[in-house]
């Protein structure tokens, strides 16, 4: 890893090749089973598949469809919904329309932004939220099963299947991700994760969903800081965040680069007929 007072680096050009050359092409998980097909890795997370890959160079045609279908066809033995993430930079150019046409459905489009570590603490260095909010680092199994009631509360769906997953991670190497909880009057009003990439510069910041009474208070970013400090403190030079539209502005205000997009096209089996 780099060390953190190493001046940070803004071009988002090289920020990207960093980006690239060590969070892709990976495991993804450090707990999940995972299997390799060629340039892809297949991840078998609690809620459904995941397809990453680092690059598709040489692929195209008939045989990238095939590469597609395989991972389709995989997850759908197993009853099971698949995620496969693309970026905005990658080639070929038409692997969107190619994973459409397996019948793979894109969510909503986030933008890759990164930051340096001791940057953010600096720049966050005094940042005041809500009094009646605390936050601290939690690994209880009864503070996952909160979390995900807010999770749940918060985006309309069952995330109940977070609170294993937040446990199976805490369990399985408790150095690799800190969990944060940000509790009002007994509530938890947001929450918020780290995740250590081993052996790179990079922690991936992910969470930060909080209740619709308790937003524009500061905790949002009072959690962002919380967890550039302790990447500092462990050495970790960047944070990445894949950020919705309504947290990208918030993330380049204090100092974040978007270095590419990322999307997620899902591909949903057909329930089993009894």
């Amino acid at each position: 890893m780099t060390d953190a007072s190493t001046p940070a680096l803004t071009d988002p050009a090289v920020l990207l090749a960093a980006y690239d050359d060590q969070l892709r092409g990976g495991s993804e998980s450090a707990t999940a089973p995972s299997s390799i097909d060629g340039p892809v890795i297949r991840v078998e997370y609690p809620s459904r598949g995941f397809v990453s890959y680092r690059s598709l160079e040489g692929l195209d045609g008939e045989e990238l469809d095939a590469l597609i279908a395989r991972q389709r066809d995989y997850f759908a033995a197993k009853g099971q919904a698949v995620e496969w993430k693309t970026r905005g930079h990658d080639l070929p150019a038409d692997l969107p329309d190619r994973l459409i046409a397996a019948s793979f459905v894109p969510e909503d489009r986030e933008t890759v932004v990164i930051g340096e570590s001791a940057a953010i603490v600096a720049k966050l260095a005094g940042h005041q939220f809500d009094a009646g909010v605390t936050i601290r680092r939690t690994t209880e199994a009864t503070d996952f099963d909160r979390i995900a009631a807010m999770e749940s509360a918060v985006w309309g769906l069952d995330w109940s299947w977070l609170a294993g997953d937040l446990s199976s991670r805490v369990q399985a190497d408790p150095d690799l991700i800190d969990v944060y909880v940000a509790e009002a009057g007994g509530e938890v009003v947001s929450a918020a994760w780290a995740v250590y990439k081993k052996g790179t510069d990079f922690t991936g910041l992910w969470g930060g969903s909080t209740l619709a009474e308790w937003r524009r208070k500061g905790i949002y970013t009072a959690l962002v800081a919380i967890r550039a400090e302790r990447a500092v403190e462990r050495g970790y030079r960047y944070l990445q965040v894949d950020a919705s539209d309504n947290s990208s502005p918030i993330l380049q205000r204090l100092g974040f680069v978007a270095v590419t997009t990322t999307t997620p096209y899902v591909f949903t089996p057909e329930p089993a007929r009894l």
